[in-house]
């Protein structure tokens, strides 16, 4: 199991675009087989600050999702032109789920 937690900060004039390319990967997303991962994406109370926590059953799911055209061109835009600062990455560990498919 893997489980990563993205962070980062955005840009006022870039927020609405941020969330329609976030809309445009997860509609994605979903056309794959959930079974496998569970991508979540929320923002902080400033509305800046955008968080994204995946978790993913193995590492070739992982692969498969971000190199989804649709997320690659997400990542691109946020980085290129939406970015304020530098994304934190974090590797966290699953302790419990109330989700079956969850395992530890």
């Amino acid at each position: 199991m893997i489980s990563v937690i993205v962070t980062y900060k955005i840009k006022k004039e870039f927020v609405e675009q941020n969330k329609v390319n976030i809309e445009k990967f997860i509609t994605d997303f979903k056309k794959l087989d959930s079974s496998e991962f569970q991508y979540n994406v929320f923002t902080k109370q400033d509305g800046l600050t955008f968080v994204h926590h995946s978790l993913y059953k193995n590492e070739r799911i992982q692969k498969d999702l971000l190199n989804v055209p649709s997320f690659l061109e997400f990542q691109k835009q946020r980085d290129e032109i939406g970015l304020d600062g530098t994304p934190e990455i974090e590797f966290v560990n699953l302790i419990e789920s109330s989700d079956k498919k969850w395992k530890k």
